[in-house]
């Protein structure tokens, strides 16, 4: 875990607007006791879950996307810091762990100019990097017992919360994906495009369910591979739930959770699948807010949920004044999870 940057109070102190008669969320949560012994003091911690921030882009860019999701733990860590500390979110259940800096990386890809082919392989090695980076956090996280909650980054960090998770528990994890996307292209070098097809090549990634993936691109070749995998890959399209249907949401949430069975599973949430949301792949199609609140909830009531993995968000792609709303919905799928999984 060598690019991991530990947080403490001091840290955080600037993000904290205090108000007397209220006690923020900054001013409860966990830290590490000492930054040398992560193994040691994650597991000697009393909070049940930990949260990790991955700011970095260049997966999106390996893939032909947008920049920008470099911003959404920031945002997202301001807004969550000063959500009130009451009886609805106890933040003494969770330890902020800190974030891994890739800043190097990410101003090595700034520099380069990605109508060039050799750049793109660069980028492919630097999201190898990352994934190493990311699935020996996670790993940490879940063997002392806590449940991961990271907010990236790219989806190719998918990939490392599979990984992680996979290695800690000694078997291999399923997946339900709340996403416009399918994310399982073919295996070309990582990006942020491929990291749940490289986990299941690989063995980490054992069922996998696409819930609300559009029509319009997911494209043939994938579908013959989800044909052709059928007993592990399981999809819903968004046009069958909120186009040519009604009612039928909760249905498929159901059927996704019977598909990964009892089995330890990742939650994926991809705001790009959100309508007009600000993201690297925003589209004017998608679910609404409360509806992504609800399906992180219902799926952190189920007992084997072992991780919550928030992608993609990007505020610098959003309009002016938009930049703080990204944090507050990713901060309200946060405590979401926590207090539906405490019930679980």
């Amino acid at each position: 875990m060598e690019r991991l940057v530990v947080y403490n109070k001091k840290t955080i102190a600037s993000y904290i607007s205090k108000r007397k008669g209220e006690t923020k969320y900054g001013e409860v949560v966990q830290f590490l006791e000492n930054p040398e012994e992560i193994e040691s003091c994650l597991l000697n911690s009393s909070a049940e879950f930990v949260l990790l921030g991955v700011p970095e882009d260049i997966g999106v860019r390996a893939n032909h996307g947008r920049p920008g999701a470099t911003g959404a733990w920031e945002v997202s860590l301001k807004a969550l810091l000063n959500t009130q500390d009451n009886k609805f979110n106890r933040a003494e259940k969770l330890l902020i762990l800190g974030h891994l800096d890739f800043s190097k990386e990410i101003e090595e890809m700034d520099a380069v100019d990605f109508s060039e082919k050799e750049h793109f392989e660069r980028a492919n090695e630097l999201v190898s990097f990352i994934d190493e980076e990311v699935t020996k956090t996670v790993k940490a996280i879940a063997d002392a017992g806590k449940t991961p909650i990271v907010i990236g980054g790219g989806h190719n960090n998918a990939y490392g919360c599979i990984k992680g998770t996979a290695l800690a528990f000694g078997r291999a994890v399923n997946s339900i994906n709340f996403d416009a996307h399918s994310d399982f292209r073919s295996l070309e070098g990582r990006h942020s495009g491929n990291g749940f097809s490289y986990a299941f090549e690989e063995g980490f990634l054992s069922k996998y369910f696409m819930f609300g993936i559009h029509e319009n691109y997911t494209s043939a070749t994938i579908l013959k591979t989800f044909k052709k995998h059928k007993k592990k890959l399981k999809y819903v399209t968004f046009e069958s739930i909120e186009v040519e249907r009604d009612n039928f949401f909760d249905e498929q949430m159901r059927r996704a959770t019977m598909f990964i069975e009892k089995k330890p599973f990742g939650i994926e949430i991809d705001l790009d699948a959100i309508q007009s949301f600000p993201s690297s792949a925003m589209a004017p199609s998608g679910f609404s807010v409360n509806k992504a609140r609800r399906f992180v909830s219902y799926l952190g009531l189920q007992s084997n949920a072992s991780y919550l993995h928030i992608c993609e968000g990007a505020p610098v792609l959003g309009e002016k004044g938009q930049e703080m709303q990204v944090g507050k919905l990713i901060s309200f799928l946060v405590t979401d999870f926590i207090k539906s999984k405490s019930f679980s």
